[in-house]
């Protein structure tokens, strides 16, 4: 499995997850500095043809970037740690760190959407992604390229039920809110302290199970004429908020 957007091979190459080699067929601008890049990292290059390369990933801009096909959480961006680790850390350094900021995403199945998520998990400081480990996109190149990389630098972890991981989140101290449209607006809410955010998918939302164990349900009051926000910008807009008052 090959990543070919400049953006996601540098961040890969930064984050110091394994990857490689690094498959150069023209050596433009970018591609050098990417290139040199990698040599600074230890990760071997290999000189093709811009044919073969179009063969191997056809979106190529003169590179590629190799990355684990394996269920390890490189192929996908996915499951880079467990959330009991998670939850295990949190609560070592809980004296020092109190709140935390995770985020449920429940069957989000456009990778578009998925990267676009992630970048804004980057953005806004957000400390665990937890998705189910079916049902949800699973894309590598276009999650990649629509996060900007920031695919690399998100922790995240899945689970076979988001029922069970939403009860040991309660368990240690966080409040979970549901994002819906009709929602309590969700800067009249206290998001202090450790708070999860659930979205649902893009059609049919936040399913009754998940929905039903929430401590609430937030909002993003709205003026528009059409239907709704699409989820990542939802996202975007709910993540800041939580920031913005954790910041205080």
């Amino acid at each position: 499995m090959y990543l070919t957007g400049f953006h996601a091979i540098q961040e890969r190459i930064k984050s110091g997850r394994p990857c490689g080699p690094l498959l150069v067929a023209k050596a433009g601008p970018r591609a050098k500095e990417i290139a040199a890049l990698a040599v600074s990292n230890k990760i071997r290059l290999e000189r093709t043809g811009a044919f073969e390369l179009d063969g191997i990933a056809p979106d190529n801009r003169g590179i590629a970037l190799q990355i684990s096909e394996h269920r390890s959480g490189d192929d996908s961006g996915h499951a880079d740690i467990s959330l009991e680790s998670f939850i295990a850390d949190l609560e070592n350094r809980s004296s020092e760190e109190p709140s935390a900021l995770v985020l449920i995403l429940d069957e989000i199945t456009d990778p578009h959407n998925y990267g676009a998520i992630l970048r804004c998990c980057d953005q806004f400081a957000v400390d665990l992604v937890v998705s189910r480990n079916r049902r949800n996109a699973k894309h590598a190149g276009v999650i990649s390229q629509t996060s900007a990389g920031a695919v690399s630098w998100v922790a995240q972890a899945e689970t076979p039920n988001l029922v069970r991981a939403m009860e040991d989140l309660k368990e240690a101290g966080f409040w979970i809110y549901g994002a819906d449209m009709e929602g309590e607006p969700v800067y009249t809410m206290n998001l202090s302290g450790r708070i999860a955010l659930v979205l649902g998918s893009e059609g049919s939302g936040i399913s009754r199970l998940l929905r039903e164990r929430c401590d609430g349900m937030v909002g993003i009051p709205s003026a528009g004429r059409v239907d709704s926000l699409n989820v990542s910008v939802a996202a975007g807009v709910l993540l800041y908020e939580v920031r913005r008052q954790k910041a205080k």
